[in-house]
């Protein structure tokens, strides 16, 4: 008999539950729900500037028309719904889905800055929902080219080619075609490249920047000065300027040689001979502190008067004298010699001599005097011992 009972009682509180769980999702079944959406509730716009929100529209429960208008909404202003490209009042929804509507907001023509609130109502069949809106209206800005450079000046040497790097802004609502040109200094060549790649146009997109490299080459004998050269911009009616310099801060050139160019001469053995250099500056800027050097060989000795220059401007040229005194064991030939100048700040020059060395007069007289003397006394002897 328990066990009987047990049975029963374990099979009414099953359908207790059952029906129980039945009522729930009947109910759950029958509740509306009805939801509008937007994922920019609030927006900046401009003077003048029509305003658009994107709506979603979803219900929970059974499908149902949804019946929309703006509750509240500031004087002066027009407002319309928008689905599938045509005006609309109202949307189907079927559940656990949405719909998209778009609302345009047309402000008055004499609008005035400030802050400015909606209200989207809908109203379903069981129930209703509202979504609040906000619209900041600012003064609108003008567009404008803005080109700048953190480097507008740059230095360098008359084969230097001197890199620019700029920015272009666009600050308006347009995207615009950009072309580029500059009124280049007499012995340059302007370029113009944009990631890497030479333009002399492009796109720059609406309230975008772009980077771009403006090279300036020499491509002529440039003198040391400022040069001054303006970049333009063009984007239909917008232009902008931007004013860059490249500085030449010249460069010397230091020749040496003999006088008349020459890169020979003769010495005397046994003595010390001036050999006239002269050291020319065929550069754009001043050659500082010139040393003068030499190599010679084994035995010689060279110095110079002066020893150094302190200064030798651009195109002049400044004569030196080096004195060279060969080895007393030197043999008789050519040997080699090479001559250098060392600006402070800059490298060796230098200019290789060919030096013929000859013997002195006076040891040929000797010489001669030698043979004299011994053939003398060969023919003495000749004459002695010949008799006999």
């Amino acid at each position: 008999m328990k066990g009987i009972s047990f049975k029963i009682g374990t099979l009414i509180i099953l359908c207790i539950s059952f029906f129980s769980s039945q009522t729930t999702v009947f109910a759950q079944e029958n509740e509306q729900g009805l939801l509008i959406t937007t994922t920019y509730p609030s927006q900046i716009v401009e003077l003048g500037e029509t305003i658009k929100f994107d709506l979603d529209v979803s219900v929970i429960g059974s499908s149902q028309t949804v019946d929309l208008e703006m509750k509240d909404m500031p004087e002066g202003w027009e407002s319309n719904f928008r689905g599938g490209g045509n005006l609309i009042t109202s949307v189907f929804v079927n559940p656990n889905s949405n719909v998209s509507v778009d609302l345009q907001l047309t402000p008055p023509e004499n609008l005035e800055t400030g802050e400015y609130k909606f209200v989207v109502r809908g109203e379903g069949d069981q129930t209703s929902t509202e979504l609040d809106l906000v619209i900041y209206v600012e003064e609108k800005v003008p567009a404008s080219l803005d080109f700048k450079t953190d480097l507008p000046t740059l230095k360098g040497s008359p084969d230097t080619t001197f890199r620019f790097s700029t920015t272009l802004n666009n600050n308006g609502d347009k995207d615009l075609t950009i072309n580029l040109s500059a009124d280049a200094p007499m012995g340059f060549l302007p370029k113009f490249s944009l990631s890497g790649n030479e333009v002399s146009s492009f796109l720059l997109e609406a309230n975008r920047s772009k980077t771009i490299s403006i090279e300036l080459e020499p491509i002529t004998d440039i003198p040391a000065g400022e040069y001054p050269f303006t970049v333009y911009a063009n984007g239909g009616e917008l232009q902008a300027e931007l004013v860059l310099t490249a500085v030449i801060t010249g460069q010397q050139n230091i020749q040496v040689s003999g006088v008349d160019g020459r890169l020979s001469a003769k010495i005397t053995s046994g003595k010390m001979t001036p050999l006239q250099l002269i050291v020319k500056n065929t550069g754009t800027a001043p050659a500082q502190g010139v040393e003068l050097s030499a190599s010679a060989p084994s035995g010689w000795t060279i110095s110079f008067e002066p020893e150094s220059i302190e200064e030798i401007p651009a195109g002049e040229q400044i004569e030196v004298t080096a004195n060279i005194t060969p080895s007393e064991k030197a043999i008789a030939g050519d040997y080699v010699t090479t001559f250098k100048a060392k600006p402070i700040d800059g490298v060796n020059e230098t200019a290789e001599f060919r030096i013929t060395l000859t013997t002195s007069t006076l040891w040929g007289i000797a010489g001669v005097a030698l043979i004299a003397v011994a053939v003398g006394v060969v023919a003495i002897a000749v004459m002695r011992f010949g008799r006999r």
